[in-house]
């Protein structure tokens, strides 16, 4: 399946061999940097952090960067265009809406791209982080004690392939029932363990047990996602 966009942390963000076959590719990227990384602009090469010191608060724009465990992750966004050879070249800067704390992308795309479509690209790391913890937790991704290659893609192939049983699984119950999250995969694993692994005598137990904790948990998500929507209104 061909990519779009390319999205990393700091580590990768540094590297300008990296950039440079991507963009060879044709490949759009938001990639994390330092704020001690010299960025190419038509007045030289700043750090970030300066440039940001210098933008006025008309500058910055507060949008989601995607829903998280319990509520929308808003932040102040901007945008600061860079030099290039070819294609369309920007520094993303994030900051925090409370304590301020910035955090710098390296951004590029063959086509102009508004704020919004790299904003989503930059949160969508975080999920894709989040997949990988939960491949670790919930299907033992990193509990492998191999030392070969054919081993290892078989172990990691296993894995994936039963959390993605579980996220199918996930997503198979929608809309979920009134009151109630959606299955996740982490009460997914809770059911396969009391259903199959250790079954009891009385199904209907841990049937009410998920109930209970889906409820629950329903109740928790639409008070935490209020209180920022009455913060904005």
């Amino acid at each position: 399946m061909p990519g779009r966009w390319v999205a990393s942390d700091e580590v990768y963000g540094a590297d300008p061999v990296l950039r440079a076959r991507l963009e060879a590719r044709g490949l759009g990227y938001v990639l994390g940097i330092g704020c001690d990384r010299r960025v190419p602009t038509a007045g030289g090469p700043p750090r970030p952090d300066a440039l940001a010191a210098t933008l006025p608060p008309r500058a910055w724009q507060r949008l989601s960067a995607g829903p998280g465990a319990k509520k929308e992750r808003y932040y102040d966004w901007t945008l600061i265009e860079l030099t290039g050879q070819a294609g369309h070249h920007w520094l993303l800067i994030r900051r925090h809406p409370r304590h301020g704390e910035l955090a710098f992308h390296r951004c590029y795309s063959p086509v102009p791209v508004p704020l919004a479509e790299l904003v989503r690209v930059a949160g969508r790391r975080w999920t894709i982080e989040e997949n990988f913890q939960a491949g670790k937790g919930l299907a033992g991704l990193d509990e492998h004690q191999l030392r070969r290659w054919l081993p290892w893609r078989r172990w990691t192939l296993l894995a994936m392939l039963a959390h993605a049983l579980r996220a199918v699984t996930e997503h198979a119950e929608h809309p979920p029932p009134a009151g109630l999250i959606t299955l996740t995969c982490n009460e997914i694993r809770a059911l396969f363990t009391k259903l199959i692994t250790e079954p009891t005598r009385r199904l209907a137990d841990p049937m009410a047990w998920s109930r209970w904790r889906r409820h629950h948990q329903y109740q928790a998500r639409t008070s935490h996602y209020r209180r920022p929507q009455a913060r904005l209104t």
